[in-house]
């Protein structure tokens, strides 16, 4: 499990800190962005395993950024988990369509996004 590398995209820099302690104080190597458009730029560089966005971002929102991985190839199965503020619920057809694999209100826990993230790789790794 060591080394498994995880990006988190968030314009909220303190929601960004905590997630990224939690995850890297459990094995995983971490990268973060402050927008969708750094987070492609990142995710083409670093192709980490498993991605978890913010719904909404400035510059480029978290369904922008889904939808831009869903066009290349090498990115079309990345795992997401999507962060939405309550109220902001994603109809399941729509998660379905941009294939994103989990939906997590705000405010969560670090523990729940870490649980999240390791039920996320083991069905992708099932």
């Amino acid at each position: 499990m060591a080394d498994r590398k995880v990006l988190i995209v968030d314009d909220e820099i303190h929601i960004v800190q905590v997630v990224a302690i939690k995850l890297r104080n459990n094995g995983f190597d971490v990268v973060t962005a402050e927008n969708g458009a750094e987070a492609l730029e990142l995710i083409r560089t670093h192709n980490p395993e498993l991605v978890i966005t913010d719904y909404q971002m400035p510059v480029m929102t978290g369904v922008e950024l889904i939808e831009n991985l869903r066009k290349d190839p090498r990115f079309v199965d990345l795992p997401v988990i999507m962060l939405t503020a309550r109220g902001f619920a994603i109809e399941d057809e729509k998660k379905a369509e941009m294939n994103v694999a989990a939906c997590l209100s705000k405010p969560f826990s670090p523990r729940e996004v870490l649980q999240c993230v390791q039920d996320v790789l083991q069905q992708v790794s099932a």
